[in-house]
């Protein structure tokens, strides 16, 4: 395991840029602290992501308020300062896996059912959870009663078991994971 900051960080965010997802090589990347060490951020990994060295400068020592609105004032896929957009000027694909393209109903479920299993020991254990975990697989966004629906079938097909307020998966190897 790297032991570097910036090394550990960039493997365990896949060599991708935390905000815009895109590829990120070395020479760009920088350690971006979300809370800024100048308002009393640590530099535990639980604090720091990988970014870009253009983003870094941009951010700054803002505090965590204003840097979550510089993302939230971007309309659609985050455009990343280094090239102007996410790919040096190709549009930003998201992974299959991690956002949905609406096609259907049933296209939308196995997406998300994919989702769930590739995400392992990561997967929600709380409704709430689960329930915001699939919305932010819509980067369109997501009606409140379809995201009812998804929930719903998940349970009716077994998938997800949700007793106590905890979430409990099953899949097709026949086990199940609470």
């Amino acid at each position: 395991m790297p032991t570097k900051p910036l090394e550990r960080l960039l493997f365990v965010q896949g060599g991708r840029c935390f905000f815009c997802k895109q590829p990120l090589p070395r020479a760009e990347a920088s350690v971006e602290h979300l809370v800024a060490s100048s308002h009393g951020g640590s530099n535990n990994d639980h604090n720091c992501v990988v970014c870009c060295k253009s983003l870094n400068a941009l951010l700054g020592s803002m505090s965590l308020k204003e840097k979550l609105q510089v993302v939230l004032n971007q309309t659609g896929q985050f455009r990343c300062p280094r090239g102007g957009s996410p790919a040096a000027g190709q549009e930003a694909k998201a992974p299959p896996e991690t956002a949905l393209l609406r096609k259907s109903k049933e296209d939308d479920l196995n997406r998300v059912i994919a989702n769930l299993k590739q995400r392992g020991n990561a997967r929600p254990r709380t409704p709430k959870t689960l329930t915001s975990t699939v919305a932010t697989l819509f980067p369109g966004g997501i009606a409140p009663s379809e995201l009812d629906d998804v929930i719903a079938k998940l349970q009716e097909l077994g998938t997800v078991s949700i007793v106590d307020g905890k979430v409990a998966y099953a899949f097709a190897s026949g086990t199940t994971d609470t």
